[in-house]
């Protein structure tokens, strides 16, 4: 069960050290980790926190003086909840690692290792979803089952379940076919005791067989006895099961009537297994072949491959050949498919025009070209039906399936999303899904993007869009955000999250913030009265000596003052690269411009941060402000504002969206404000 990258991973950490804490959540939000901290001081505030928050594990760092190793370990067992707990120590021993393991400790670590940290809270929290998963299958298997034993009680089919050839269950018309009253009369009898003297020997040599062999026989005759003794002919059908989580048989037994029409024997079999409009396997059947290749997927050994197919305009077909001839149209799609595949080809209608074929141990290329030639068989060839002659193409999904996908919801799933792609595509499309073609498919796309990014710096083909932000002092002041886009290829905009971080991963960073500065400044050179921009730099940019430079090279090329340029990065990335932050802020306010922490308010102790930088701007958090109604949002948020007026560093309020946030921020201290309430994004500053 895989977890929701924008989900919350709700960390409790238990750190003497409030700085070290603070490295941790940045380093882990940096990597991607939408993380959520909690850090108590004392055992009372702890014990508190458990009992209010719902966490998903404990980091703990030894030594702990505020909270002694036996105080978490006791507290966070009297939750009773699946609460790992993580534990990094300076020094690790045999000894010391025993007893942390004994005591339920799930991992221990070096300290200060931070990668390390972070692929170890990564499994952990996939063996916790996993296990979450797991109880959470194991609730519904078992009311599953308690389904099932109503299904099977009520149930007119004779069924009894049998383990090591005796009884462990049987339905009340399996036991009104032998005449008994009780379960209790047969349980723990041996089945051959029901079984006629003439076929004792044959039918325990069958016995035999099936405890050696998974291959279990569709069915078989013979003659069973009742409890008056007296033989009658049965057909048993076998299908391996497992009652109270032990292996075992279940058994279906028919009454055969001595004069039964072999025809009518086979009608009947065929109503079960078959669609009666196309004469191929019904849904139900199919999906027991599937779970059964799933199943061999599974072990490593296989490797099959699941089509869907539909016709393509299904309600044009519909309305060509009324709606009385619907069969037929299935009848006809049937017939096509069976002249073009091979024999012994595992093909089914699984719902009114969805149709399935099962490749048996066939590999990605040899499944695409198998569908790309049923999809020109279609489009090469009328459809004929009993009154029509139709032109109809279809559309194939597929997906293969391996070891990585070796799950019966999964495969199915993967399947329809490929018919829908292929269809959406306009139709007589193939589309299968490749599990191992992923990570080369997402290296292809990356490479991609990153040529994209390229070409818009070449062509100048980047875009910049404005939101103002208001002074609730000053009306005057003119002042704006810079936001970056990129033209796409239709001539949409595509936001900075889809390109941004791929182009600083891949050295765009430098390129990408001097564009985006010389741009603003150009943007404002020529507005009517003096205008500060404010524009997001990536964290490269710390690092980068030539930067400032190079602002300066800007600022004399558009004649605009320093003073209107405004340069902003968000804490995280300032926290844990708060040396070369501290430079670079020094370094633009030299030269008059100024620095902007942004989303001010996510870390342990934000306040804190502000003794050792101070920036000519506070951007907050934007969660400060979804709920200001909660006490503690307000406290938290008065307590940063405070701060920041004390130091003289005026903060900027984003997201105010509705006229509530816009009151509650009049009194709260806060200078600047910004969000759709108070001024829409726009394409220019005119």
């Amino acid at each position: 069960m895989s977890r929701n990258p924008d989900t919350p991973i709700r960390i409790l950490i238990i750190n003497d050290d409030v700085s070290t804490a603070e490295a941790i959540i940045s380093h882990l939000r940096n990597s991607g980790m939408a993380v959520r901290p909690s850090r108590p001081t004392d055992s009372t505030e702890l014990s508190a926190l458990l009992d209010k928050t719902p966490f998903d594990l404990v980091l703990l760092s030894l030594p702990s003086t505020a909270i002694s190793q036996q105080e978490v370990f006791m507290l966070v067992e009297a939750q009773g909840r699946d609460l790992p707990i993580l534990v990094e120590t300076a020094e690790i021993d045999a000894k010391h690692l025993l007893s942390l393991t004994e005591a339920g400790v799930r991992a221990v670590l070096p300290r200060g290792q931070f990668n390390h940290l972070r692929v170890m809270i990564e499994r952990e929290l996939e063996d916790l979803n996993a296990r979450r998963g797991l109880r959470r299958l194991e609730a519904q298997l078992r009311e599953t089952e308690r389904r099932c034993d109503s299904l099977i009680e009520s149930s007119r089919d004779p069924i009894a379940y049998i383990h090591e050839g005796m009884y462990i269950r049987a339905n009340s018309a399996y036991l009104e076919m032998f005449g008994y009253e009780d379960f209790a009369d047969i349980e723990g009898m041996p089945l051959l005791d029901m079984v006629s003297a003439s076929d004792v020997a044959e039918f325990k040599q069958l016995l035999k067989e099936l405890g050696k062999s998974d291959n279990l026989p569709p069915r078989h005759e013979l003659q069973m006895r009742g409890s008056d003794g007296e033989d009658f002919p049965a057909v048993m059908e076998f299908t391996p099961a497992k009652y109270e989580g032990e292996p075992c048989l279940q058994l279906i037994i028919r009454r055969q009537e001595l004069d039964i029409d072999p025809a009518l024997a086979q009608e009947v079999d065929n109503l079960r297994r078959l669609d009666m409009a196309t004469g191929l396997l019904n849904r139900q059947t199919f999906l027991q072949h599937l779970e059964q290749h799933v199943a061999e997927a599974a072990s490593g050994e296989h490797q099959h491959t699941l089509l869907l197919l539909e016709p393509d305009h299904i309600a044009q077909l519909y309305q060509q050949v009324g709606l009385d001839n619907v069969d037929d149209l299935a009848a006809a799609i049937a017939e096509r498919l069976r002249q073009n595949l091979p024999e012994g080809i595992i093909l089914a209608r699984v719902a009114e025009h969805t149709y399935a074929i099962l490749l048996q141990n066939s590999p990605y290329r040899q499944s695409h070209a198998l569908a790309e030639e049923l999809c020109a068989a279609f489009q090469n060839q009328l459809l004929e039906t009993s009154e029509k002659t139709l032109s109809a193409t279809i559309s194939i999904g597929g997906v293969q399936i391996g070891e990585r996908i070796a799950q019966i919801a999964k495969v199915l799933d993967k399947a329809n999303e490929s018919l829908r792609h292929a269809s959406e595509m306009g139709g007589n499309q193939v589309h299968i899904f490749d599990p191992r073609a992923t990570e080369r498919a997402e290296e292809e796309r990356i490479q991609a993007w990153i040529q994209h990014v390229k070409d818009a710096l070449t062509n100048d083909s980047l875009k910049l869009h404005y939101r103002q932000i208001i002074n609730l002092h000053d009306e005057g002041e003119q002042f704006h955000e810079t936001l970056l886009r990129m033209q796409g290829t239709d001539d949409t905009l595509i936001q900075p999250g889809q390109f941004v971080p791929l182009a600083e991963e891949h050295g765009l960073a430098a390129a990408l913030d001097r564009w985006a500065i010389r741009h603003a400044l150009h943007s404002i050179k020529n507005t009517a009265q003096p205008a500060k921009i404010l524009i997001r730099i990536a964290q490269a940019s710390l690092e980068d000596e030539q930067l400032v430079p190079d602002i300066l090279k800007m600022l004399a090329e558009t004649g605009v003052p320093a003073s209107c340029l405004v340069l902003q990065l968000p804490e995280s990335k300032v926290f844990t690269n708060l040396r070369a932050a501290q430079q670079m802020n020094e370094a633009l306010k030299r030269i008059g411009a100024a620095f902007c922490i942004e989303q001010f308010g996510m870390g342990l102790n934000s306040s804190q941060l502000l003794s050792h930088l101070q920036p000519g701007f506070l951007k907050l958090n934007h969660d400060l402000l979804e709920d200001l109604n909660s006490e503690e949002n307000r406290e938290r948020l008065v307590e940063i504002i405070h701060s920041a007026t004390e130091l003289q560093i005026p903060c900027i309020a984003p997201s105010v969206d509705s006229p509530t946030t816009m009151t509650a921020l009049f009194t709260s201290g806060v200078t600047y404000v910004q969000g759709d309430f108070v001024a829409p994004e726009t394409s220019s500053l005119a």
